[in-house]
């Protein structure tokens, strides 16, 4: 067996509007592909940080991941700063795990028009 070690993995996914349903949703999908493309578990995870756009107040990002059934993970919310020209309405993690991957094949997620945020990792 490979040794494992800790490894963060970004991601990122603009959400159409600021609803809760939505964000549930969008947020759900963005984890859901990053812990497949990463062949990462629940268990896998060390904590999770998500950051949203000054725009979105409908409900706490982290919401999604507890209704995926991640519930002895700390997660914690944040905002992102207001920066002028920046894209609005858009959920980011940094998610730490322990896997067998070395750092060059983690997938790092961007979803959406969020791919554009970094084109350099975005998988």
């Amino acid at each position: 067996m490979a040794e494992r070690a800790v490894r963060a993995v970004r991601g990122a996914v603009q959400l159409d509007r600021d609803e809760a349903e939505h964000m549930s949703e969008r947020v759900g999908q963005l984890l859901t592909t990053v812990l497949e493309r990463n062949s990462l578990a629940p268990e896998d995870l060390i904590s999770i940080w998500f950051t949203a756009t000054p725009d979105l107040h409908s409900d706490f990002p982290a919401a999604a991941a507890r209704k995926l059934g991640i519930v002895d993970v700390p997660l914690i919310c944040a905002q992102e700063l207001e920066v002028a020209g920046a894209m609005p309405r858009v959920v980011r993690i940094l998610a730490h795990t322990e896997t067998e991957l070395p750092r060059s094949g983690i997938s790092h997620v961007y979803l959406g028009a969020a791919a554009a945020l970094r084109k350099d990792i975005a998988q």
